[in-house]
């Protein structure tokens, strides 16, 4: 039996994500800006539509003070 996890759909797009809109060379740290990242995140949970608005929140603002120790950069590590 498969149990299709919303949450883990929209990270894995999410890295696919990074790993396409980020300027490091291939196979570098993938890194993208917060701001490009939580509008991307924001906008595909709420495509989904099964995520909760106040996780989609804690979730973002978790990565925003991770992001904010490194330039305002997200990295594929911290999700």
């Amino acid at each position: 039996i498969s149990c299709w996890n919303p949450l883990q759909s929209l990270l894995s797009s999410m890295k696919q994500a990074c790993k396409i809109l980020t300027r490091d060379p291939e196979g570098g740290a993938a890194r993208i800006p917060f701001e490009t990242f939580s509008f991307l995140y924001s906008y595909l949970a709420g495509i989904d539509g099964e995520i909760p608005e106040t996780e989609t929140n804690a979730f973002l603002q978790g990565i925003k003070e991770q992001a904010d120790q490194h330039s305002g950069m997200v990295l594929i590590r911290h999700f």
